[in-house]
């Protein structure tokens, strides 16, 4: 079976393993999931608390999200890294390298690859996660996705997981949390300005206007 055969499968039978897990640990309360387009490349665009949201968001949207995570996580020897291995390929992450000059591109291109293969990226255009629970403003690389693949953005709020996990915590704990996925973002009055500084910044701002809504988090610095 080729590779991408195999993820495909992981993916299936893990998601089957874990979602059913996460609902009734955690038991999120999750809205909107009919936001996320049935077809088509889209990009997830969220306020990020804690390590676990690339598993909480993937396994709570109708659709495959892929993230990108080190690659260092995908090179482990022995069982240990054969399972770290399994357990990030189920989750949809995406190894990228961070430690080169080029590491920011790198991402960019990874994420395109998805999306120009009609798949779905989360992002989270902070950056980094929030320390304080306040969200900082965008960084433009999620507008230059979005104008360069031409695909909706769907804004995501996401609440509580900073409770399960929180900053420098090894271990997750039992908390509910939420997840609310927004009304699909596009902006046609942008096409083609993916080069354009100004229409990155506006695009990103609105996006983040639209996570502010659904986080109900104070802003910091915008």
């Amino acid at each position: 079976m080729p590779e991408e055969g195999q993820r495909g499968v992981v993916y299936l039978i893990s998601r089957l393993i874990l979602r059913p897990l996460f609902l009734l640990v955690f038991r999120p309360h999750v809205e909107g999931r009919e936001n996320v387009p049935a077809t088509g490349p889209f990009i997830i665009a969220s306020n990020h608390l804690s390590f676990i949201d690339s598993m909480a968001i993937p396994l709570m949207a109708p659709r495959r999200v892929g993230y990108l995570a080190k690659a260092e996580y995908f090179r482990g020897p022995g069982i240990r890294g054969w399972f770290t291995k399994t357990w990030f390929s189920a989750l949809g992450a995406l190894p990228v390298e961070r430690q080169t000059h080029r590491a920011a591109q790198e991402a960019l291109d990874t994420a395109m690859t998805v999306l120009r293969a009609g798949g779905g990226f989360g992002i989270y255009p902070e950056g980094t996660r929030s320390r304080d629970g306040r969200l900082a403003r965008g960084k433009t690389g999620v507008a230059w996705l979005a104008l360069t693949a031409d695909c909706p953005v769907v804004p995501v709020g996401i609440r509580g997981t900073d409770r399960i996990q929180p900053v420098g915590a090894s271990w997750p704990r039992p908390h509910r949390f939420s997840v609310a996925f927004g009304k699909p973002l596009t902006f046609p009055e942008h096409r083609g300005q993916a080069g354009s500084n100004r229409a990155r910044r506006q695009v990103t701002d609105t996006i983040m206007e639209s996570i502010a809504e659904l986080s109900g988090q104070e802003k910091a610095g915008w």
